[in-house]
């Protein structure tokens, strides 16, 4: 099969969807640029540089055009090996001449990335044909590819809907700016008027809210909505309270102006990152933390419906695999597998998923706490895994997830780092399993959103039941080779309806 090389997704898909071209195989040299050498840096001079063993240049020398004083542009590499962003910016594709330098250039970079990929080890305990550092570099390529479709194609969305969805929270549109603002402080005083003195205190300010609670005898360390949310059942202030935060929250960044980002083909669009931190995909536009009472307004157009893929517990059966521990493998043989860790534990289901949750996020205290202390003696592979991550992250040692990802430390990162080993390496599962139903879908069906450990497909009706079954053999097919060996099960959720509330 042909794969298509770019230096990234981001620049040089765009042109290439316009022409109608159908992509099925892609290198992204900054995709991969990112999973050998960590860091946000995409770009083809930090790529270039990355690949050949050199300091990236400051970024402003791409972006502004300051170049280098012996940078004239005639060559594509300087005298210092770094690549002339001068001849770039002069059109390194404009001339045939030109555009051979720069393919040769590109299979140069994409040959000496290949090679320290495969040099990286590979932990599978049954390592398959292609290491699996190879194996995360297509896949972070093809959701670099995606991350393009997911901003042209849009999640479909009924204007109507949300504005019916929105009004009894917010109000009904504001008129002007100066209406706006009124309304803002009609909300602000139904709460202010609830507390003694609180004539003037700005519900946005953490500092302020806190003295307000105070005079209604609540003494709190913080403003924290999980804080405050026992008291509401006693306190119609403190409910009034978190009923306002609910209702800010949608009104600014769910709001009126969110509506009008709906596009007149009736698709909401935003900028997608196929990986940012430990890996995981980002969107803009609200799109990765809309609201669940607002899901029922993202709905299928005419002729279609959604299909909704969850991957189930997703994390401790990634643990399971990255850490290598077969009494944890052992669990994810059921569909629950909080069900054999909480018997294996001794305590009730929900302490077990909090142990376990607690212990991938490194709170090692509080009503999990005897739980953690099982997990310590039934599951040590698995807590030595975190625990060796930790301490990396502590004095700020560099890490590499499960597929290969460079995550660059800093001293005192320690729980960031115990999550991150997991999370990203669910990431990149996660990506793996998304190209592969992106590659199997039938015609007419689109990926539509990736939320963390959700997918949400757009298909036809008709191809409803071959969609449901893309999705499940495509994760079947992704663990294979991402978990080979290691006995652990994956499993999700999938369900279907005309929203996507509906397919939950």
């Amino acid at each position: 099969m042909a794969r298509r090389i770019w230096w990234n997704a981001r620049d040089d898909v765009p042109p290439l969807l316009d022409a109608g071209e159908d992509i099925a195989a892609c290198w992204d040299l900054g995709a991969v640029g990112k999973v050998l050498h960590g860091g946000s840096r995409d770009d083809p001079p930090a790529t270039w540089a990355h690949a050949h063993g050199l300091e990236p240049p400051a970024r402003q020398q791409s972006d502004l055009g300051l170049f280098a004083f012996d940078d004239d542009g005639s060559l594509p590499v300087r005298a210092d090996g770094q690549l002339s962003t001068a001849w770039i910016a002069d059109g390194p594709t404009s001339t045939s001449a030109r555009a051979d330098a720069w393919a040769r250039l590109t299979s140069e970079t994409q040959q000496l990335q290949e090679k320290a990929l495969l040099a990286l080890p590979d932990p599978r305990p049954t390592p398959t044909a292609q290491p699996l550092a190879l194996l995360t570099a297509h896949a972070e390529s093809a959701a670099a590819l995606l991350a393009v479709e997911l901003h042209r194609d849009g999640l479909p969305v009924d204007r109507s809907a949300l504005s019916v969805l929105l009004e009894p929270i917010i109000g009904p549109r504001p008129v002007d700016d100066a209406h706006a603002a009124a309304r803002r402080r009609a909300r602000d005083d139904v709460v202010r008027r609830l507390f003694p003195q609180s004539d003037g205190v700005d519900l946005r300010n953490p500092a302020q809210v806190r003295d307000m609670l105070a005079r209604v005898g609540l003494v709190l360390p913080d403003t924290r909505s999980w804080r405050i949310e026992p008291y509401a059942a006693t306190s119609p202030a403190v409910a009034a309270l978190l009923s306002w935060r609910k209702a800010e929250r949608l009104a600014t960044t769910y709001g009126w102006a969110w509506v009008d980002r709906i596009g007149d083909d009736g698709r909401l669009r935003g900028d997608w990152t196929a990986a940012e931190g430990a890996g995981r995909m980002t969107a803009s536009a609200g799109l990765h933390n809309m609201p669940a009472e607002l899901r029922s307004a993202v709905r299928a157009e005419p002729g279609h419906v959604f299909v909704r893929a969850d991957l189930g517990q997703v994390e401790p059966r990634v643990l399971a695999v990255v850490s290598g521990d077969a009494a944890l493998a052992q669990a994810t043989a059921d569909d629950d597998m909080y069900a054999p860790v909480a018997a294996r534990l001794s305590c009730d289901r929900p302490t077990a998923k909090v142990a376990v949750l607690a212990a991938m996020y490194g709170q090692t205290s509080g009503t999990a706490g005897h739980a953690l202390r099982q997990m310590q003696r039934v599951y040590p592979q698995a807590l030595g895994y975190l625990h060796e991550a930790e301490e990396a992250g502590r004095v700020g040692n560099e890490l590499r997830t499960y597929g290969g990802r460079l995550l660059r430390m800093r001293p005192g990162w320690g729980r960031f780092a115990r999550n991150a080993v997991v999370q990203g390496a669910a990431a990149e599962l996660f990506k793996a399993w998304a190209a592969t139903v992106r590659a199997w879908l039938p015609p007419g069906a689109q990926i539509v959103l990736c939320l963390h450990d959700e997918l949400l497909v757009h298909t036809p009706i008709a191809a409803t039941a071959e969609t449901v079954d893309v999705v499940q053999r495509a994760l079947d097919a992704t663990a294979g080779w991402w978990a080979a060996g290691s006995g652990v099960r994956f499993v999700a959720d999938v369900n279907t309806g005309e929203t996507w509330s509906a397919a939950h």
